[in-house]
């Protein structure tokens, strides 16, 4: 009778709300043990609740991903209490809606902290963990913006950018050093979370995210995917490969599509709250768990064939091949010349001539 196969042992860092939440469960219904890095108490008490009511096991650790000796001791305490870490996956972000000229420099230095520096400091911890194991997977979530930037969101593209250099050296040290340690990036597109709920905005009417909008658990099942099959990078939706693509094409026409569309298409329904909270230095889910899930849904897609595409390639190429192979053959046959029979030697055998013998 085989041995069955341990759990596995998941980080994920913003862990209590949108792309990390529904990360979490979906990594529990595989029977998991999910570390759940995050801020709010609420939010990562719904976590908890959630993940072990999936399947899984969970740990709740409140902890700002901008400090590195925080995400140290989370990582230590992760290993003690659920066991070597096998995947750990840099989700927390922090960002600002708002043009160049009204963002602070402050505001810069904390979305820079939490969004690039917080995926290096978790990259960190779980390297000093993996590479003497010379195992484990390391995932970063990024975003079609880490490849086109848009207006209004200066501070997270630019820190979105930097995590894709400071990945893309790394996994070049993972090669020089022939380290069985996985990298993969999973770019995402425009998602239904409760980011555009508290994130710090200064726009006149309320922000959302740019169409088309998908579900987390679109995002979720990616990354799930991706520390099963890891790969380079891992676009997803059709909008990702659309504006990865055109951008090496045409950036100078992408410039201008976006000044005359990704204003106002980050903006919907009417003024902005004056009152409206953010969470940009303290938690909006300290006393209530705002889930997985943001206001869009009705207008959000559960599904995205193109990531379909991309987790089925290999059968799809294979079968392609194969179809191929099969029509060649038949036309080949088809297109082959027949060889005429003279009408008096139908029945005859060719006589081959007596040297043959």
């Amino acid at each position: 009778m085989a041995r069955a196969k341990p759990a596995r042992v998941v980080v994920i860092t913003g862990a209590s709300a949108g792309v990390g939440r529904a990360t979490a469960v979906a990594f529990a219904r595989e029977g998991a043990s999910v570390a759940l890095l995050a801020r709010g108490a609420a939010g990562l008490q719904g976590a908890r609740d959630q993940v072990e009511s999936s399947g899984g096991r969970a740990l709740a650790i409140e902890v700002d991903v901008a400090d590195a000796d925080a995400v140290e001791r989370a990582a230590d305490r992760v290993e003690e209490e659920l066991g070597p870490i096998d995947i750990w996956v840099n989700n927390a972000m922090q960002s600002v809606l708002a043009p160049v000229e009204l963002t602070r420099a402050d505001e810069y230095r904390r979305v820079t902290e939490v969004t690039y520096l917080g995926t290096v400091h978790g990259t960190l911890a779980a390297l000093r963990r993996m590479r003497p194991r010379n195992s484990g997977v390391i995932i970063q979530v990024g975003s079609a913006l880490a490849y086109r930037s848009i207006p209004l969101q200066s501070a997270y593209c630019a820190a979105k950018h930097a995590t894709v250099g400071f990945t893309d050296s790394l996994r070049s040290e993972l090669i020089h050093q022939r380290s069985a340690v996985a990298l993969c990036a999973v770019h995402l597109p425009a998602l239904n979370t409760p980011q555009f709920g508290w994130v710090r905005s200064r726009l006149p009417r309320k922000p959302q995210p740019v169409p088309p909008i998908y579900q987390p658990e679109v995002a979720a099942s990616a990354i799930v995917w991706a520390a099963r099959n890891p790969r380079r990078e891992l676009f997803v939706g059709g909008p990702t490969f659309k504006a990865i693509l055109g951008n090496r094409i045409a950036p100078g026409f992408l410039d201008r599509l976006l000044a005359r569309q990704a204003w106002q298409g980050q903006q919907h329904d009417g003024l902005a709250d004056p009152d409206r909270r953010d969470n940009f230095y303290s938690p909006q889910d300290e006393r209530e768990d705002r889930g997985a899930h943001g206001t869009f849904g009705q207008r959000s897609r559960a599904s995205s064939p193109a990531l379909w595409l991309v987790k089925h390639r290999r059968g799809l190429l294979v079968g392609t091949v194969a179809v191929a192979s099969a029509i060649s053959i038949a036309a080949l046959m088809v297109s082959r010349p027949a060889v005429p029979i003279s009408p008096h030697r139908t029945a005859e055998r060719p006589r081959l001539p007596a040297t043959a013998y």
